[in-house]
């Protein structure tokens, strides 16, 4: 006989295998984003439409989700609203347009407040358009401004629920949530709103309830104050020495006594109140706020002593002036030696003349005759030692320009450690819930080399915060020295990002120690920082070759060539791209050796569920005959609730 754990394991194999399944996962996607547009379009304010389908087609990102979103919006609204859809209709579309054409655009992702002002001036403009024009609209002022600064709190709002997950977000995220789902009721009796009020209510943070009754009273679904009804069910939660049970009951037991001190005799609220509060348990529980100790309290004191210590060294490197070269000198000595052992010195008539040569003839690469301000009956001895004096002003300005990158170096460096100790200093007595963390990463590499040792260096490790970093680090050429470079740089990076330095400072670290070393171009960086919280990944290069994004849609290059470090200090420095592998993207990165182009063309085969499939393929179909080491790395996420 099979015992019950037997069962559940049985089970949980099924539901990973049905949630993996790739036709599954797309239909309950699609099926979900229609349903999203759908319950957002019947939210309400004043019995008026609100433009909530439009702030989440601004966050969407573009793509296929944003086409089955405005579908379920534009059904949404001429089922919801009748012909006082119009506008909704108008918005659907505009949102449409917008997520299209800049949803998953550069200036989009560097302008955060870019879609929400498309959002709120797409509302201004049709509120304006349907009043002035065709005068079918009767909104009250207050109201349509009410509709504009909606859109633009709204799309703020969802954004953020897209890029990141913070407390605030998650209350707004609720709160629009309830007040659209306070319009959802598949029977006369059962609000879907109630349950999601209810659920909030039992399990979440106080301000998450409140916000909860406050939706439900501007939906006006009943005339109960639903917000006096969530924040005595909040408050109950707070009682001593009551059953388990009667924190996800309150809601329900709580609304009774608030309905009959109204004089409203409505019970059709309390089943799906009792739902709610049922469900409330499946809600991640409060976590508790970290008291700040008396240590804490002296170790920030001293990182932010030492922080200003090193800004102040930074500002005196900078305050250091630098003694210009003494030109007219050179030049004077030149005319000595020259001047010195010439015969014709003794009733030479330029012989002062000699002696106050122009600057300007230090600065020209071929000097002749003609170019001396006097007629010298000895020219060839005096350009002689005005050429000496040339390749001394170069060496003398060679060594000015290394002593300024020197400085420059430990400057950047004086700034960084003092940016970094100062932000230490700032998250000691920090307040916050700890992150959660909803990925897990999985990383495959595949990597050959030409003379037996490989330039390639490739590392994956966590980080702090929930970060996790992919480096790879490719030594220039092949061989020892190669791969001596891409060990020495990779080793670097790792130390510098485990200990929590930021990642552009950690590669402009790098940059610096090719400038003093001397080694400038003999390494490329490639740093892929992957948020386990959020799915989100920051992909710095340095000089490394383009990576690729394989998504369902096709392959996307990411990346272009650029300088690699080590030539300048301050001349050039690392790029970076933002993107996601939330929904199952793999992210291809790739040293010299691999053409990635190549293996781009057969991107059908390289989507499989098996990573170490995917970058055996990679190698090769783009291994092809380049005489340089080659390695790809493969990264992909998966939800934490399913990983194995």
């Amino acid at each position: 006989m099979m015992s019950l754990s037997s069962y559940v394991r049985r089970g949980q194999r099924i539901f990973r295998r049905l949630a993996w399944n790739p036709k599954l996962r797309i239909t309950f996607k699609s099926l979900g984003y229609f349903l999203c547009g759908l319950i957002f379009s019947g939210a309400s304010l004043a019995n008026l439409p609100l433009p909530l389908p439009l702030s989440v087609l601004c966050a969407a990102g573009g793509s296929w989700p944003s086409l089955l979103i405005s579908m379920g919006s534009g059904l949404g609204y001429w089922l919801f609203w009748g012909s006082a859809g119009a506008q909704g209709l108008v918005w659907t579309g505009a949102g449409l347009v917008i997520s299209l054409a800049l949803g998953s655009r550069r200036p989009s992702m560097h302008l955060p407040l870019l879609m929400p002002a498309l959002a709120a001036f797409s509302v201004a403009f049709t509120g304006l358009l349907f009043q002035l024009l065709y005068k079918v609209d009767s909104t009250p002022f207050l109201m349509y401004l009410l509709r504009v600064c909606l859109a633009f709190g709204s799309t703020v709002v969802f954004a953020n629920l897209r890029e990141r997950r913070d407390p605030v977000t998650d209350w707004l995220a609720g709160a629009l949530a309830v007040l659209a789902l306070a319009q959802v009721s598949p029977l006369a009796s059962f609000n879907v709103g109630f349950i999601a009020a209810g659920a909030l209510a039992a399990g979440a943070p106080f301000p998450a309830a409140a916000l909860a009754g406050l939706a439900m009273d501007l939906s006006q679904v009943t005339q109960v104050p639903m917000t006096a009804v969530l924040c005595l069910a909040f408050l109950v939660r707070l009682i001593p020495h009551l059953p388990q049970w009667t924190p996800y009951a309150a809601p329900a037991l709580v609304y009774m006594p608030i309905a009959a001190l109204c004089g409203v005799l409505d019970v059709t609220p309390l089943l799906p109140l009792a739902i709610g509060g049922g469900l409330g348990i499946f809600l991640p529980g409060r976590t508790p706020i970290h008291r700040r100790r008396g240590e804490t309290g002296i170790a920030q004191v001293r990182l932010e002593l030492t922080a200003a210590v090193l800004a102040q060294g930074e500002q005196l490197l900078l305050e250091t002036p630098e003694y210009p070269i003494d030109e007219p000198a050179i030049l004077s000595r030149a005319a000595d030696r020259a001047c010195g052992s010439c015969p014709c010195r003794n009733n030479c008539r330029d012989i002062t003349s000699a002696e106050q040569l122009p600057t300007t003839l230090l600065h020209r690469p071929l000097l002749g005759t003609d170019d001396l301000p006097f007629t010298c009956r000895k020219p060839g001895r005096l350009l002689l030692e005005i050429r000496r004096s040339q390749d001394q002003y170069r060496a003398i300005r060679g060594d000015r320009d290394r002593q300024r990158e020197y400085r420059n170096a430990l400057t950047q460096q004086y700034r960084f450690l003092s940016e970094y100790l100062q932000e230490l200093a700032d998250q000691l007595p920090r307040k916050s819930d700890p992150l959660q963390q909803r990925f897990e990463v999985d990383v495959a590499v595949r990597s050959t080399g030409l003379e037996g040792v490989n330039g390639d260096r490739c590392l994956w490790f966590a980080g702090t915060e929930l970060n996790y970093y992919v480096v790879l680090c490719d030594g220039m050429g092949t061989g020892s020295g190669a791969a001596e470079e891409g060990r020495t740089a990779a080793a670097m990076l790792r130390r510098l990002l485990s200990a929590g330095f930021p990642p552009e400072y950690a590669l402009r670290s790098l940059n610096s120690l090719c400038v003093l070393r001397g080694r400038g171009g003999s390494v490329t960086a490639d740093l892929a920082q992957v948020d386990l919280s959020t799915g989100r990944v920051a992909l710095y290069k340095w000089g490394a070759a383009p990576s690729y994004l394989l998504t369902p849609l096709g392959p996307e290059k990411i990346g272009t060539a650029s300088p690699p470090p080590g030539l300048s200090v301050t001349g050039v420095r690392e790029t970076v791209d933002k993107l996601s592998l939330r929904r199952g993207e793999t992210l291809v990165l790739l040293s010299d050796g691999v053409d990635g182009e190549a293996a781009m063309r057969r991107a059908g085969e390289l989507t499989g569920e098996d990573l170490g499939d995917t970058v055996a393929r990679v190698m090769r179909y783009g291994r092809g005959d380049t005489a340089d080491d080659a390695t790809a790395a493969v990264i992909r996420l998966y939800p934490t609730a399913l990983s194995t």
